[in-house]
């Protein structure tokens, strides 16, 4: 399948969800979590150490401070509310789903196809000004030397902001171009045809 179109129905995905009723979002949590731990365990855990003062921050902020019914009625100042937790429940639940998404699309895409496909889909923006090509070149080159600092251990971002890190070995660099198939056209008709379907409705 085109890496584009891979990203693309990874964009849709993302958008669906947070118009998803509470009682679908739960199912389709525990799918993506599922899904995810099978197919990209150790990259969503990767993502949940790097984003869990953001998951703390949206819990407290939601259960501490959204009014409604305190649920230790004896201490209702430092309570936190039943509409509060139901709140930071579902808003958890949604940016799980997207970090779950996000391991799986980073574990199906090297950086070369993931890179590709984002030029893919920026092509037509040509119209108006944006060099792809270029762009995606320097995506592909900022990827690779955050993989190349925190896999080796060659130090942190600060490092080589600073110009303290040392540089990579030079080499050259590999940008998949896809050609689009059969199977992309007719799966993206699909998709087309059932977003107009849910948007009528």
């Amino acid at each position: 399948m085109h890496s584009g179109f891979l990203i693309l129905l990874w964009l849709v995905g993302v958008a669906l969800v947070q118009f998803l009723p509470v009682s679908v979002l739960a199912g389709v949590a525990l799918g993506c979590a599922l899904f995810s731990c099978v197919l990209a365990r150790s990259r969503l855990l990767r993502l949940l150490r790097r984003t869990r003062f953001l998951l703390l921050a949206i819990f407290v902020l939601f259960a501490w401070f959204t009014p409604g019914e305190a649920i230790l009625a004896a201490w209702p100042r430092i309570s936190p509310t039943h509409e509060g937790l139901r709140l930071a429940a579902e808003h958890l639940a949604r940016l799980f789903t997207v970090l779950s998404s996000v391991a799986m699309l980073l574990e199906r895409l090297p950086p070369e196809r993931l890179v590709g496909g984002l030029r893919a889909l920026c092509r037509p923006l040509g119209w108006v000004g944006l060099p792809a090509d270029r762009a995606s070149v320097r995506l592909l080159l900022v990827l690779r030397y955050v993989e190349f600092s925190t896999e080796d251990g060659l130090g942190d971002w600060r490092a080589w902001l600073l110009g303290e890190g040392p540089a990579p070995d030079a080499e050259r660099l590999h940008l998949a171009i896809e050609q689009i198939g059969m199977r992309d056209v007719v799966l993206g008709a699909c998709v087309l045809g059932g977003l107009l379907w849910w948007g009528l409705a």
